[in-house]
């Protein structure tokens, strides 16, 4: 099969061919049929699979035959949980589409609001953007969707996970009923079947991979350390192996900043990429990690927390690392993602040590099998990280926790303040604890 089965315009099978495509990913040959046709599309796949294609070439067909998009109206609008996600399948539909006379833009939070109203007056044909930016747009009366034709959710179930259901919902109530949706997410949790009954009309199904599954082209296994060798551990396998371009993730940002630190003193050229950078900060560390001349001042070493696991798209990324492991198990098949893509050959290293036992078995668990364990002379472990036998026992439910009594908890018929479980206001002294009891966390900005 090629692109040209699908029946898709010249201008568009010339820029797919521009870019050194010629066959289809399975993705692509599954969804985009149905897609051309005006079906709604469910579709659960892997990272790096060219699900970005699978929507964006039967959008620009349908487009490129309508109707002129008026002022401050989107005729197709594709919802992405992360500033990164968005700029990458902003710059795919553009690559796309640059042989036709549509207009396509990218609006998110964290940056300036008002270059993004201008973008708008004349019309977009196709606008990616993140749901809190999006509707701040909205009661700006910047962006209208009387012409809307088609809606893409991609990265659905990350949309959930960082807390977008609200927003989408608002959303949802804005657009026309009738629309084509097409939905996208690594996979098809209950939740996901949940948001799905609002949201596509007896859709196509597609699922090309098993759930939970990495993918086939990556080699994974892990490097048991102590904790504090961790850093001299990376430089060592960095020298050693002549690594040239490598992701690294850890757990927070405050880490992903002293390791860069760590790395520059070793004279390594090294960048982090999280929350608390700015947008045009975060973009231009991008740009240079993707860089090939060393003499530009490329990024040798990218060092990102799991904002990014998603919203990175970088062409043949040989390495990732876990420095950290991830707290949940599926954000592991997301970082390692970022390598092995469209067919191509990836390694992903993980620096375990003893306190990490637990998620090492989760993850085992959830990909259904051992990481191989290579111990790297000079770093071996005074703290050993303990054997993990396969547990393939499906996971019970947990049971509910029993509500605590009034009368045990505080004075009689006075419930405990909400978001504090031990009575206290949030941010006061837990005294057995010596911690805090904060507030839940808000849900994650876009």
């Amino acid at each position: 099969m090629s692109f040209t089965t699908f029946g898709l315009s010249a201008p568009i099978l010339d820029a797919v061919a521009e870019q050194g495509y010629d066959t289809p990913t399975p993705i692509q040959s599954k969804a985009i049929p149905p897609a051309m046709q005006g079906k709604d599309v469910m579709a659960a796949a892997q990272t790096g699979t060219g699900k970005t294609a699978s929507f964006a070439l039967p959008i620009l067909e349908k487009l490129a035959k309508g109707k002129p998009v008026e002022a401050n109206h989107v005729r197709a609008l594709v919802l992405a949980p992360t500033r990164e996600l968005a700029a990458q399948v902003a710059e795919s539909i553009a690559t796309y589409g640059k042989h036709l006379p549509l207009r396509s833009a990218v609006v998110y939070g964290g940056v300036k609001i008002n270059p993004q109203m201008m973008k708008l007056r004349k019309g977009i044909d196709i606008l990616v953007a993140t749901p809190g930016r999006l509707l701040d747009l909205y009661q700006q009366n910047a962006v209208k969707f009387k012409q809307l034709e088609v809606l893409v959710l991609d990265e659905a179930d990350r949309m959930l996970d960082m807390g977008f259901i609200d927003d989408i919902r608002k959303i949802l109530a804005l657009l026309p009923k009738q629309r084509q949706n097409l939905m996208f997410s690594a996979t098809f949790s209950d939740e996901i079947r949940n948001l799905a009954k609002g949201l596509v009309n007896h859709p196509v199904e597609i699922s090309i991979s098993p759930q939970n599954t990495t993918a086939t082209t990556i080699k994974q296994w892990v490097h048991p350390v102590d904790k504090k060798q961790k850093p001299a551990l990376l430089t060592d396998l960095i020298h050693h192996n002549k690594w040239e371009k490598v992701l690294v993730f850890t757990k927070t940002k405050k880490g992903a900043n002293q390791l860069v630190k760590y790395l520059h003193n070793e004279n390594i050229k090294a960048a982090a990429i999280h929350g608390d950078k700015s947008q045009a900060v975060r973009t231009k560390t991008l740009a240079d990690f993707k860089l090939t001349d060393a003499k530009k001042g490329s990024v040798k070493i990218l060092v990102a927390t799991d904002v990014a696991a998603r919203g990175l798209d970088i062409e043949q990324l040989p390495q990732v690392v876990n420095f950290d492991l991830p707290i949940v198990a599926e954000d592991y098949i997301h970082r390692i993602g970022r390598t092995g893509r469209a067919g191509m050959k990836g390694q992903a290293v993980s620096l375990v040590s003893a306190d990490e036992f637990k998620q090492l078995t989760d993850i085992e668990r959830l990909i259904k099998q051992l990481l191989p364990r290579k111990l790297v002379d000079g770093f071996e472990p005074n703290h050993n990280v303990p054997e993990s036998k396969l547990d393939l026992r499906p996971l019970k439910p947990k049971k509910p926790k029993k509500p605590k009594t009034a009368g045990k908890s505080g004075p009689k018929g006075q419930p405990h303040s909400e978001g504090s479980p031990s009575g206290k206001k949030p941010g006061t002294k837990n005294k057995k604890s010596g911690g805090l009891n904060l507030q839940p966390r808000k849900k994650s900005s876009s």
